[in-house]
């Protein structure tokens, strides 16, 4: 599978967040502990808001811990909200249109998991695509199948509403074609200003997910911690796996839940999957 990382705070250097943690992202490319391989090195990409009216993204089939432009590149971007992810390919091609994080406009999406006998299901999916979002579609990843549908299903007008019916459509597709467990992952997704995260699984057994606990209070825990200090009481990391070696930093993202963060808005709810529209045309 993969590993993603997104943040939300005050700016920050990325290479605070990617590289210099205990156990950082850049580590699990290498030696990731709760994924289901612990080698995810079939390419990665960073996405970050800055003042430009789009995000920067940057990508590469580069294994992360040996691409020396990154390393470079997140010694110098600073942004208060970013995303990061590294790859672990099944069943697409190691080709950066199949990196994420995938943008459309100012929203950002990234995945961790997999949608299941893709091959089956894909032309189905496909055909729900809105006419104006299918050209944008560049690689193979069954994740940049998901951000188009939900974008077609109202991403940028209610992101949780649009995940929900997203993963319903798979499942429904899936199931039809005699796929037992459709779904399988946690997803990500941004505007800049808010971040939303879900934990999912048709099976009810989804892949890890965590996020940081109150700022001011791990200060007080761990008030020798520099980094503690240089982000704002609201900065947030939501992580597939853990990262520094703070014990009591981290909480887990229940089963079927989603988290939203930024604007002053910050809470955990359950998340429940929508049955497709009787319209979306679903062949036999």
């Amino acid at each position: 599978m993969c590993r993603w990382l997104a943040y939300s705070g005050s700016p920050l250097l990325l290479e605070r967040a990617l590289y210099s943690p205990v156990h950082s992202l850049i580590d699990q490319s290498l030696h990731s502990t709760l994924g289901a391989e612990p080698t995810n090195g079939d390419g990665f990409g960073v996405g970050w808001y800055d003042d430009s009216p789009t995000p920067g993204v940057f990508r590469s089939i580069e294994p992360a811990w040996n691409d020396q432009n990154l390393r470079e590149l997140a010694g110098h971007i600073r942004s208060g909200h970013f995303f990061a992810h590294i790859r672990a390919a099944i069943g697409s091609a190691v080709q950066q249109t199949n990196c994420h994080p995938f943008r459309h406009g100012r929203w950002l999406f990234m995945h961790n998991g997999f949608v299941d006998e893709l091959a089956t299901v894909k032309r189905d999916l496909m055909l729900v695509v809105d006419e104006s979002l299918y050209a944008e579609i560049g690689g193979q990843a069954d994740t940049e199948i998901l951000f188009y549908l939900a974008l077609t299903f109202g991403l940028e007008d209610d992101p949780v509403d649009a995940v929900a019916r997203t993963i319903g459509l798979v499942e429904s597709v899936g199931r039809e074609k005699g796929v037992k467990y459709p779904f399988q992952g946690t997803i990500a997704t941004t505007d800049g200003e808010r971040t939303w995260a879900f934990r999912y699984s048709s099976e009810g057994k989804s892949r890890s997910l965590f996020f940081t606990g109150h700022v001011p209070t791990l200060r007080k825990l761990y008030p020798e911690r520099d980094i503690l200090f240089e982000v704002s009481d609201d900065a947030r990391l939501v992580v597939s796996e853990p990262v520094g070696d703070l014990p009591g930093a981290w909480n887990e993202v229940p089963e079927s839940s989603y988290g939203l963060v930024g604007m002053g808005e910050d809470r955990l709810s359950t998340f429940v999957v929508k049955p497709p529209s009787k319209a979306v045309p679903i062949t036999a």
